[in-house]
């Protein structure tokens, strides 16, 4: 099993948010692989669906950010899934918007999530896809930026990176991180030489 992990915050207040891009790529591949049968357990909403030959859990989970790893660790505990088997979708300010990169392992950069559920699984050894969000402009606060929704022109570039995140991800059921990481990391979209 295989369990994808979107990161962000529950409530209408935080839809559309940049910090809530790892709940919106969730329900992108939720509705690319017509999963359906939504559960509320292990404080988070989750589907179990078929891809690839994978049986795979798509999470979200509930408890707001800086608490994710709660969820993460009672469902890979249930499901006895090991961490290198979860990929955590988060955003990073420090990529463009529209730039995505794939990491086996290593720190959390900051961002509060990823940090706890590498705190409550024991390991920084968790497979994890960066969606690029900008930086703040000026002196605008980073959790101000945010949590702030995408803006208008934004919107065209937002969907694209939704896209390509869902496609890699499927690169990562099917070839493993090291996949992904080939084929993704750099330009945000798969290296046309590898199709």
């Amino acid at each position: 099993m295989k369990v994808i992990v979107g990161l962000g915050n529950p409530g209408a207040q935080y839809q559309g948010t940049r910090h809530n891009v790892g709940f919106d790529i969730v329900d992108h591949l939720a509705r690319r692989w017509l999963a359906d049968g939504v559960q509320t357990k292990f404080q988070a909403e989750f589907a179990i669906v078929h891809s690839g030959g994978s049986r795979v859990l798509l999470v979200k989970p509930l408890t707001y950010m800086n608490r994710s790893g709660e969820a993460v660790q009672q469902i890979c505990r249930f499901y006895q899934v090991e961490p290198e088997s979860v990929v955590v979708i988060c955003d990073d300010m420090n990529l463009p918007l529209g730039r995505i990169r794939w990491r086996a392992g290593g720190s959390a950069g900051g961002q509060k999530g990823l940090a706890d559920i590498i705190q409550r699984l024991g390991t920084d050894k968790v497979p994890r896809l960066r969606i690029g969000v900008d930086r703040p402009p000026g002196k605008m606060d980073p959790a101000a930026w945010v949590l702030a929704r995408f803006r208008a022109e934004d919107r065209e570039e937002v969907e694209l990176v939704s896209q390509t995140a869902a496609d890699s991800v499927e690169t990562w059921l099917a070839e493993g991180v090291s996949g992904a990481m080939n084929r993704y990391n750099g330009s945000g979209k798969a290296d046309s030489s590898d199709s």
